[in-house]
């Protein structure tokens, strides 16, 4: 598992809003551009995280807790252990491109939906594949056997270095 993080640009204020970024469009253009997209298309996911206020931070947090959250990601594990109990993987993630065609089957609107953000974002071969995965992984997580249209727009969603808005 790779776990990384960088600035959005030099100065690290680009997108906040509550302080003013001082780089120039080709200064953020060249500092992202330092990682190659061959590198990014092997990431599964990637997502902005702005910065969080102390409001926010001194505040209790809304939604699941880590129990809660522990339990969904076991259970979706086991689901995983299950349906690759035949092959030489355990997790979505180690899916080959023919096991991706094999359990990724996804419905007409779904398949629309990618394909518009494929040619929108200009998504690569492997992005599309990470994102089915990724859609999976998601189905898995809401205890459901197959890829719901709202799972490939979550993934879509954390491919967020592919957008090219940096320029």
């Amino acid at each position: 598992m790779l776990a990384a993080a960088m600035n959005p640009c030099p100065c690290g204020f680009f997108g906040d809003t509550s302080r003013e970024c001082s780089c120039s469009p080709t200064m953020i253009q060249r500092y992202v551009s330092k990682i190659s997209g061959p590198l990014l298309d092997r990431i599964d996911i990637h997502i902005e995280v702005p910065a969080v206020k102390y409001a926010d931070l001194a505040a209790k947090p809304p939604g699941e807790g880590s129990l809660e959250i522990r339990e969904r990601v076991t259970a979706a594990r086991k689901i995983q252990q299950e349906r690759f109990k035949d092959q030489k993987i355990y997790s979505n993630a180690q899916m080959t491109p023919r096991l991706i065609r094999q359990h990724c089957e996804i419905d007409d609107d779904s398949r629309r939906h990618l394909e518009h953000a494929m040619t929108k974002m200009g998504l690569s071969a492997r992005a599309y594949d990470r994102i089915l995965k990724l859609s999976h992984t998601l189905a898995d997580l809401d205890h459901l056997e197959r890829i719901q249209a709202r799972h490939i727009s979550e993934a879509i969603q954390y491919r967020s270095l592919d957008r090219n808005y940096w320029a």
